[in-house]
């Protein structure tokens, strides 16, 4: 099963998991990255800014759960002038 995590980079704390949304539609073409940042703001509203999350596509395991990310996954930060 193909899912999307989406992280929030926050300057404080880096990056935090939050959220994971199964794909569950069948017809390709309707999948776009607005459609996945779309869910998103339904879930969070206007609370979260769209630039501050990212996503990456994982696939799901259906029988065991694992979780299989692209490879290698690393998150690279920048440093914050102060």
């Amino acid at each position: 099963m193909i899912a999307y995590e989406f992280y929030l980079h926050d300057l404080v704390k880096g990056y935090e998991l939050v959220g994971i949304l199964p794909e569950r539609r069948k017809n390709p073409q309707r999948i776009t990255q607005k459609s996945v940042m779309g869910w998103v703001e339904k879930v969070f509203g206007s609370n979260l800014s769209t630039k501050d999350i990212f996503s990456i596509q994982v696939t799901i395991n259906e029988y065991t759960g694992n979780i299989f990310r692209p490879n290698p996954f690393f998150v690279i930060q920048k440093k914050v002038k102060k």
